[in-house]
């Protein structure tokens, strides 16, 4: 599983709906594309949400965050996620 990290914004008409059932409904999404939602965080500043997700590939990756965007009105920002010791292996070569 490949670690993508989520940076999302709510839209005009997403703040209104704002409830916990979204964030089971953010899981189940998730489920269905192979994945699952490691950690999630609500921020302050230029961006409202952050999701610590694993999905099998760069395609379910993008599957979840069309899905994501569409039953959640939530848009998001995907990228994947390095851990820091895979990244300093890799620049010391």
């Amino acid at each position: 599983m490949t670690t993508f990290v989520m940076i999302g914004n709510y839209t005009g008409g997403s703040i209104g709906c704002i409830s916990a059932q979204r964030t089971d409904e953010a899981k189940s999404i998730l489920a269905s594309c192979g994945g699952k939602l490691v950690t999630g965080y609500a921020t302050l500043g230029e961006s409202d949400v952050v999701l610590i997700c694993e999905l099998p590939n760069t395609e379910a990756a993008i599957k979840a965050s069309i899905a994501l965007t569409k039953a959640l009105g939530i848009s998001f920002r995907t990228a994947p996620a390095v851990p820091v010791d895979v990244f300093d292996k890799l620049v010391g070569e």
